[in-house]
């Protein structure tokens, strides 16, 4: 008698449990199922805009090879980056990367990867080459900096350092932040 009564209890418990498996069949969701999808909203190839300051003089222009717009957090992701930094006298600063990524307030632009900053020489300016990795620049303040190796050449002349803060509206300056080390050559 004994096992009726088990195998009885038995495919009860079994039967619950199918009961309470079927009513919980849908997969887990990853983080960013719960989050909503990432859907591109707009894509644009060959992006060219200037924006221009209170003289009506160009203050920035943002170029890139292609652009796309997410419409779940409303930021844009850049490819072939260049964000270009005018100076009414002087020759502009060019900042170059593969890739980008802008907030949706544009704010805060992370160009990641190699990154360059190149300024070109002029009556009273040196040229300046600047090569390191993933920058943060807030465009609206012409400030960027990043926690990474920074090498940099003019004419001669080079420095190599860890961390860099960079001010470019004028008057332009740059702080290196460790293990700087440079070579100056006498003209």
């Amino acid at each position: 008698m004994r096992h009726p009564l088990f195998l009885s209890i038995v495919l009860l418990l079994a039967a619950a449990l199918s009961w309470w498996l079927s009513g919980n069949d849908t997969p887990l969701k990853t983080n960013t199922e719960r989050q909503g999808a990432r859907e591109v909203d707009y894509y644009l190839r060959g992006l060219n805009v200037t924006t221009m300051g209170m003289d009506g003089t160009p203050a920035r222009t943002l170029r890139a090879a292609e652009v796309k717009h997410f419409d779940n957090d409303d930021t844009t992701e850049l490819s072939q980056a260049k964000l270009i930094i005018h100076q009414a006298d002087q020759p502009p600063w060019q900042i170059m990367a593969d890739s980008g990524w802008v907030s949706s307030d544009g704010s805060l632009i992370l160009l990641n990867g190699k990154v360059k900053i190149d300024r070109m020489a002029a009556p009273g300016v040196r040229p300046f080459h600047l090569t390191t990795q993933n920058l943060r620049i807030q465009p609206h303040e012409d400030y960027a900096e990043t926690d990474e190796k920074v090498r940099v050449h003019s004419y001669n002349d080079h420095l190599q350092a860890t961390g860099m803060q960079a001010w470019l509206r004028r008057p332009s300056r740059i702080k290196f932040l460790a293990d700087v080390k440079g070579f100056y050559a006498p003209p």
